[in-house]
């Protein structure tokens, strides 16, 4: 326990204390770790007491280099930028980290496990929680940094239903949206990756104020994020996940079908105004009630209701 500072009661605390063993290591003073990372004495001192304000990316990289941790300081990184967040969207990462499938509805942007860098950093630099450019690049990193996830060996499957919105709204310009747009794409194409698109002429429905995912986690329990333009919301309970579960069901089934899907991706890509022909309801329904069978999903019947499988035993 360096300073009397347990370094189990937070992240920010074991970050300070891997510091000052590494720099108690290298022979050097607080003061002299300062001169050499550019920084007072003064904010060594906080950051090894896990006081005062949280250590910049920056700041993290350049501890590590002249450190020699071999990393071990940018890896911690991250976790500590988390503390800064709320409690239920620490929770929300940490469940979305253990999540073995995601679902997810998006009604203005693309979502950030499939943005390219340049269109994250055009939705981020937006915020109003935004104070600098190093807090941006910041939450540019975190986000880049959390898509590693979907090529790992303990990769989740993913599914995506896009607003036909989110491919209209030309998010840090037509460069930028035509990049994302490929990407889209090109992420469509790996086979735990599915992409819907939503078409404007489906009108009405249950999230129109924003956006939804739903983390199913291994032990087959699931829990459920809302998010608006200002507002995200943590849902655990049991009945009333099961509620979004439905109208997640519903979107899909409402959906183009995934080629479909790509088909209108493509065509806005290439500035087609006519866009892709959108199948009849009836048809799209078909379709997306075969696929969701295929794929180990909830059976639809008309009307939307969800049809739950039946298990063995009491």
């Amino acid at each position: 326990m360096a300073n009397g500072i347990d370094p189990s009661t937070s992240m920010a605390a074991l970050f300070g204390a891997r510091v000052r063993r590494l720099r108690t290591a290298a022979g050097l003073t607080q003061a002299e770790l300062g001169r050499m990372t550019h920084v007072v004495s003064t904010r060594i001192t906080q950051i090894e007491r896990a006081s005062g304000a949280r250590p910049t990316l920056e700041l993290a990289r350049t501890l590590d280099a002249v450190l020699g941790a071999d990393n071990l300081l940018v890896e911690l990184w991250p976790y500590v930028y988390r503390e800064a967040f709320p409690d239920w969207s620490r929770a929300f990462m940490a469940y979305s980290e253990r999540a073995v499938s995601i679902g997810e509805y998006a009604a203005h942007v693309v979502p950030g496990l499939l943005q390219t860098e340049a269109y994250a950093r055009a939705v981020l630099s937006v915020g109003l929680t935004l104070s600098s450019d190093t807090q941006l690049e910041e939450r540019v990193t975190a986000r880049m940094g959390r898509q590693g996830r979907l090529g790992s060996t303990d990769r989740p499957a993913l599914w995506v239903v896009l607003d036909e919105a989110v491919l209209r709204r030309p998010v840090g310009g037509r460069a930028v949206m035509r990049e994302q747009l490929e990407r889209l794409l090109e992420a469509a194409a790996e086979p735990h990756i599915t992409v819907q698109v939503l078409p404007f002429d489906q009108g009405e429905h249950d999230v129109m104020g924003g956006s939804l995912t739903i983390l199913t986690l291994p032990d087959g329990s699931e829990v459920v994020y809302t998010e608006g333009a200002h507002h995200g919301q943590l849902i655990e309970d049991p009945a009333e996940v099961r509620r979004f579960s439905v109208t997640y069901d519903r979107l899909r089934a409402a959906a183009l079908p995934p080629l479909m899907s790509l088909d209108m991706i493509r065509s806005v890509m290439e500035d087609n105004p006519r866009g892709a022909k959108v199948p009849s309801r009836s048809e799209r329904r078909r379709v997306a009630q075969e696929q969701l069978q295929q794929s180990g999903g909830r059976q639809l019947r008309g009307g939307g209701r969800r049809v739950p499988r039946r298990r063995a035993g009491p």
